[in-house]
């Protein structure tokens, strides 16, 4: 039983990283019909912002606690991960909103290189060491642990996943976001400025995306140019077991692809880890294409 809660408590955590992620992937495609495979390569931006800042603030103020210190990372990382999001829908996409839908793709696997070039040119080919900020005791639950780091990660998942819900629910933008991811030129017509809307779409993604980018430096311990392919890719995944569209969607398929990587990665092995996600991918793709949540995004009129 032990080892039962200690792979929930793992894949909760690894749940909630995934579920920031695919939000950005499930928001633009509501918004946009685009998948940005570049997505996860901001929050390798994330990460790499946040240890440089992180090793700036240990150099000017190394008596600050640690949560201190990661949430000045944090706060610092969201606006570059907003500026390098907003330009790479200016610049990269806006003029392929209505091209075929191959361009848009190829054009999101091209953003990725670029993103991943220029990172190794800044920070280098190596990885960067995360420092240790959080204390190394862990909490006991039940005959499992958690440690602190995991604590504050699944506390800021879960502070983001709501304020995200409250915007898009209850806010003039989300209710702009909605109607624009409905029919965006009846919205124009409805007085929506639909460029407005998608703007902040992907600064939204990317605020969430620099979120889960610094706590998955904090958790591992490092960070790498190409460090984001992978989460990203399994963000994506989650985001189409949930249902690709549906902001619920991705958070439920970010914890249930947690839950099964964690659970399987405890019995069968730790080195079969990263296919239980593609599996799960295969297999909805197979069996129910519009995902768990099931929400048909409106075609385009």
């Amino acid at each position: 039983m032990g080892t039962f809660i200690q792979q929930i408590i793992n894949g909760l955590v690894l749940g909630s990283m995934y579920a920031l992620v695919a939000l950005g992937y499930t928001m633009v495609y509501g918004v946009l019909n685009l998948i940005n495979f570049a997505h996860g390569d901001v929050l390798m931006i994330g990460a790499m912002a946040g240890v440089t800042i992180l090793n700036v603030v240990q150099h000017l103020a190394p008596d600050l606690p640690g949560v201190a210190k990661l949430v000045i990372a944090i706060l610092g990382a969201i606006p570059i991960c907003i500026m390098v999001n907003v330009a790479i829908e200016r610049i990269a996409y806006r003029r392929l909103r209505n091209a075929p839908r191959l361009a848009p793709l190829i054009t999101a696997i091209g953003i990725s290189i670029l993103l991943q070039t220029f990172a190794m040119m800044i920070w280098g080919r190596n990885p960067i060491p995360f420092p240790q900020l959080m204390p190394a005791e862990s909490y006991q639950i039940l005959g499992a642990l958690i440690s602190p780091t995991q604590v504050m990660l699944l506390a800021l998942a879960t502070l983001s996943m709501g304020a995200l819900v409250l915007l898009v629910e209850k806010t003039r933008l989300g209710r702009a976001m909605r109607a624009t991811a409905e029919n965006p030129r009846v919205a124009g017509l409805m007085g929506v400025d639909a460029n407005r809307v998608i703007v902040f779409t992907f600064a939204i993604g990317a605020t969430l995306a620099a979120v889960a980018g610094v706590m998955w430096g904090a958790m591992y311990a490092s960070a790498q140019f190409a460090m984001g392919v992978t989460p990203g890719l399994k963000a994506f995944s989650a985001a189409v077991l949930g249902g690709i569209g549906n902001v619920y969607g991705a958070m439920l398929g970010g914890i249930l692809l947690g839950l099964i990587e964690s659970l399987g990665a405890g019995y069968l092995g730790s080195q079969y880890q990263d296919i239980f996600a593609f599996i799960v991918l295969i297999g909805v793709l197979t069996l129910r294409p519009s995902g768990i949540m099931g929400e048909r995004v409106a075609d385009r009129a």
